[in-house]
């Protein structure tokens, strides 16, 4: 299995420290019913069937313990092994109540009320499910949630993550991330 490798590993936690300025808010949890901490991420959150062997769903997060005076959550994932180490974006969720405690496996494929879809690698506002290069070692899907202090539908619709963190600057409070493999 290939770890990720010293550059992807500085990249991630440099974005999430520029945004958070902490890896890990003090007591901050995130979880997934959908895939363990380190585990692999089941075929029923990755890309089509057809050259991915998934369905595309999206998968389940939780998150509990957020920070005093969080308002509202983000939740991204990030695929840092892909594009050959420059990082692809799969998943840009956004204006979520932090009272909602949850985005349940195939909830937020695309806008639902009171959820906010960002754009994927492709441009679109949507879910796009894991999907590797055929043969490559499996790649590792960093999904994290933002603790932040802005009040939950206040972001204009489908922001790309880069302009989401950009937004971010200054309103978050902590942040969380567990990583899943995928590969096919």
């Amino acid at each position: 299995m290939k770890a990720i490798s010293f550059f992807n590993a500085a990249l991630v936690s440099g974005l999430l420290l520029s945004v958070t300025g902490t890896a890990q808010a003090a007591g901050m949890q995130v979880s997934s019913s959908s895939f363990n901490d380190g585990g692999t991420i089941p075929a029923t959150n990755a890309g089509d069937a057809t050259a991915c062997g998934g369905k595309g769903v999206s998968p389940q997060v939780a998150w509990t313990n957020l920070p005093a005076g969080t308002r509202s959550v983000a939740v991204a994932i990030v695929d840092p092994d892909g594009a050959k180490g420059s990082g692809i974006n799969h998943w840009v969720v956004y204006n979520i109540d932090a009272a909602r405690g949850e985005l349940k496996e195939g909830e937020a494929q695309a806008d639902i009320p009171g959820v906010t879809i960002g754009k994927n690698v492709a441009g679109i506002a949507a879910y796009r499910g894991m999907c590797p290069p055929a043969g490559d070692r499996p790649h590792h899907y960093v999904m994290t949630v933002i603790a932040t202090d802005i009040k939950p539908g206040t972001l204009p619709a489908a922001l790309s993550r880069e302009e989401l963190m950009a937004r971010l600057k200054g309103h978050t409070l902590g942040g969380q991330s567990i990583v899943g493999l995928y590969g096919v």
